[in-house]
């Protein structure tokens, strides 16, 4: 039984590590995906937003 502990603690620190891993990917991408939105520059925004189908005005 003394097995236990062991396995037990090494499951432990396969479940830590793994969420470090996928934490630190997670910030590393988010940090990513905001520079090439930055970089992107300024994007169009229509000032008032249409309906689908709606009937354009002349």
């Amino acid at each position: 039984m003394n097995w236990v502990p062991v396995v037990l603690g090494l499951f432990k620190l396969g479940v830590i590590g793994t969420t470090i891993f996928f934490a630190i990917k997670s910030h590393r991408d988010g940090e990513k995906e905001q520079k090439q939105k930055a970089s992107a520059g300024p994007q169009y925004v229509p000032s008032e937003p249409t309906a689908v189908g709606a009937p354009k005005p002349e």
